[in-house]
């Protein structure tokens, strides 16, 4: 309907036969051959027409302005990344400017990886604007955020660790009692550590229970993720893997050398993660071993853990 509206306005202007062919203008197939993204600029019509005429939206940069003119009443021309379908008429290149959504892009945050690493994320996303700093390591929720062109990096960060904050504070709220850790900073720890050891979902729960049992006996954790950690100052992979020297080497993140939890986290755990951490499945398994197809072999006692290991190796790995 609004379409013959500004028929109307262009019959009291023109007159009836011109106003016909101009609808026909206005309703032609432009000469965009496939749906395409264009950044449209601030700036008036001119700047307007030039950028949609250069990026060969529309065919006549003079059409475009007269149109644009009158059916201004009907808003203002938007500035921002937007999708122009193929063959779209002026009428439809005005809709979009119009009312059509910007385009969203997508940064995706794997789990497990580390602050240093979803800086690399951060600094290779198209259409962030800034530079970022490494965030601190466990404070960032792994996710598919949203963003449109020229948004900041520091803004799409914040959501990104305002999310996390939420998560950790759900979880602690309704963590499962005596657990062993006593702050949202140590659940975060101990979840970071679920993440390395294990992809599996129904592992995660048995993982984090190995932990907290051998918190309570007081063993050391022993766990090579930590260590690759604390030797690749942060980078979370060693190219040469871990050596006899680095497994006896005392720093805060060996936890065969530490009691306890190691210094902070070692990744940015997922949300399956933090949920293994604050409800751990029930079990008194003390050991956990690679058994050669992606999973572990668990044992209760380190007799039953030896023959596990025993089995590891036999497959040659």
């Amino acid at each position: 309907m609004r379409r013959w509206l500004v028929l109307g306005t262009m019959l009291a202007a023109i007159g009836a036969a011109s106003a016909y062919g101009a609808l026909a203008v206005l309703e032609a197939p432009g000469p965009l051959s496939q749906s395409t993204d264009i950044v449209v600029p601030r700036g008036g019509l001119e700047t307007v027409a030039g950028a949609l005429r250069g990026a060969g939206v529309i065919g006549s940069a003079r059409a475009f302005r007269f149109f644009a003119f009158v059916t201004s009443w009907q808003g203002r021309l938007r500035a921002a990344e937007l999708t122009f379908p193929a063959r779209a008429s002026l009428g439809q290149v005005l809709l979009v400017l119009r009312s059509g959504r910007p385009v969203q892009h997508k940064l995706t945050i794997p789990e497990g990886l580390t602050s240093a690493q979803i800086s690399l994320i951060f600094a290779r996303a198209d259409g962030l604007d800034g530079e970022i700093d490494v965030p601190p390591e466990g404070s960032v929720r792994p996710e598919t955020y949203l963003y449109e062109r020229g948004a900041s990096v520091r803004s799409v960060l914040q959501r990104a660790r305002a999310a996390m904050t939420r998560n950790v504070e759900q979880a602690w709220s309704t963590r499962d009692a005596d657990l062993g850790v006593h702050s949202p900073r140590e659940l975060v720890i101990l979840a970071s550590l679920v993440e390395k050891e294990t992809h599996l979902g129904v592992e995660r729960g048995i993982v984090a229970r190995v932990f907290y049992n051998r918190l309570a006996h007081g063993m050391r954790l022993q766990s090579d993720p930590t260590t690759v950690y604390g030797e690749s100052g942060g980078a979370g992979v060693l190219p040469l893997g871990l050596s006899r020297a680095a497994l006896e080497r005392d720093t805060p993140y060996n936890t065969y050398v530490v009691t306890g939890l190691p210094a902070g986290p070692i990744c940015n755990p997922g949300a399956a993660s933090i949920d293994a951490a604050a409800h751990p499945s029930r079990t008194n398994a003390l050991y956990f071993v690679a058994d050669g197809s992606g999973g572990h072999l668990f044992a209760d006692t380190l007799d039953e853990h030896l023959r596990n290991v025993r089995r590891y190796r036999a497959l040659g790995r």
